[in-house]
């Protein structure tokens, strides 16, 4: 079967048929696999169930893996995370964010290999350049230059971790370039995560970013994945928001995930 890449939704994400990527892949699949990912910011590969070998040899052909502060390696895999287990109360993810936007320098792609799925448990991708691209020249003027300052207390609380070991906030600009596209993307998150406008109190701060929030993440700027054991799915951190539905109750749900260092955002 010949490489196909299909538009899944007007505004985010593709599908990519064709490829076996526990395989290699030679330079001209590489090649438009980057293009695609460039242009939709989620790439969808279904039946492929990759081992953590396999998934980490993939990933590595996009640059470095990481482990985000606070998270917990997979036994015999210090790059891979196993997300699992995950009770409602403690879902950390079931809000609109970026992965550790508290780092210096965030994630730029993370990676998903679904292992075990119940019926529910979607997630959710939100396009960041695209949301900037609808502001009004005016509300593109206010912001430019201003900075959040984000903070980890959210996943550190619901993850048990002691305060004294949670990561000290840092500031990002609202606004941030891509390295490779030149696209602007808004950077926010949910009211604990992007808690305030650098040099500004939260109740100033709050009403603009919230404003901002909600209007990244209008239904038609958002790809909604249902997942199949099998999938494989990686999305660029630097200019998509993402979001995981609980609503599965007790059933199990595991996924093995990936994420690749990134820059400083500018």
């Amino acid at each position: 079967m010949s490489l196909a890449i299909t538009p899944l939704t007007g505004s985010t994400g593709a599908a990519v048929d064709g490829l076996e990527l526990a395989r290699p892949l030679d330079a001209a699949a590489f090649a438009a696999l980057e293009q695609a990912f460039l242009a939709h910011g989620v790439l969808v590969f279904r039946d492929q169930h990759l081992t953590p070998a396999a998934q980490l040899a993939f990933a590595r052909r996009w640059g470095e893996p990481v482990v985000t502060p606070m998270l917990k390696a997979l036994d015999g895999y210090p790059e891979v995370v196993q997300i699992a287990d995950m009770p409602k109360e403690r879902a950390t993810t079931e809000n609109w964010h970026y992965d550790a936007p508290f780092t210096a320098a965030p994630p730029k792609i993370s990676i998903l290999c679904a292992l075990t799925v119940p019926r529910g448990g979607d997630t959710m991708w939100s396009n960041q350049c695209l949301a900037y691209e609808r502001l009004s020249d005016g509300m593109k003027r206010m912001i430019a230059g201003l900075r959040v300052e984000f903070a980890g207390t959210r996943i550190g609380r619901y993850m048990g971790i002691d305060p004294r070991d949670i990561p000290p906030p840092r500031a990002h600009p609202l606004v941030r370039t891509h390295p490779q596209s030149g696209r602007k993307a808004l950077f926010v998150g949910h009211p604990e995560t992007a808690v305030r406008l650098e040099g500004m109190t939260e109740a100033e701060s709050r009403p603009l970013l919230d404003f901002l929030y909600a209007h990244s993440t209008q239904p038609d700027n958002v790809y909604r994945h249902m997942w199949r054991v099998g999938d494989v799915v990686m999305w660029d951190n630097r200019c998509t928001m993402h979001y995981a539905v609980h609503d599965y109750g007790n059933a199990p749900r595991v996924l093995n995930r990936v994420t690749l260092k990134g820059e400083v955002p500018a």
